[in-house]
């Protein structure tokens, strides 16, 4: 049966590490059948949540944005990659602006899988904070599955980790979604 893949790719730098993460999923999830895509956060313009609550009741946040759209599509998503090069042990401000954004609907994220990208020139361990801050979000939405995290560690410069173990494993786990 074929999943709708939302690919939120958090880097604001097109064609880095976690990016080409992102396309190797991808591809491995157009190749099993699954209508697949990718929203580059950094195009997007959302504003920060304001914490007005002006969402309570209405489920629509009073800003104006693209911010809307997105929820839509992650509300319509089978499966759902969050994928962010790490920055201090964290989330880039992209991603992390997203996911609060998502508070007028998130109880609408219910019943879907999810897979973490993340890279750091670092190693594995100093990963875990930003994987930590990704479930942390999983953690509140309704039936959420974590099915898979990639590591991209050691990888610094733009474009290092093609043909890596890591980017098999990202093609391999988008086509066993």
């Amino acid at each position: 049966m074929s999943k709708k893949v939302l690919v939120l790719a958090g880097s604001p730098r097109k064609g880095g590490n976690s990016d080409l993460l992102c396309d190797a999923f991808i591809k491995g999830a157009r190749e099993a059948g699954h209508e697949a895509g990718k929203i580059y956060v950094e195009d997007l313009k959302i504003g920060g949540c304001k914490a007005c609550y002006a969402c309570r009741g209405t489920g629509v946040c009073f800003q104006k944005d693209d911010m809307e759209g997105v929820l839509e599509k992650m509300v319509e998503a089978d499966i759902i990659v969050l994928a962010t090069p790490v920055y201090f042990y964290s989330l880039s401000g992209q991603l992390k602006t997203l996911i609060d954004r998502t508070l007028p609907g998130y109880t609408k994220i219910r019943d879907k899988d999810f897979y973490f990208i993340a890279t750091a020139a670092a190693g594995k361990a100093m990963i875990e904070r930003t994987m930590d801050a990704m479930e942390g979000f999983t953690d509140c939405l309704p039936g959420a599955k974590i099915k898979a995290k990639i590591y991209g560690a050691g990888f610094y410069k733009p474009g290092e980790v093609t043909g890596s173990a890591t980017e098999k494993e990202a093609y391999v786990l988008g086509k066993k979604t």
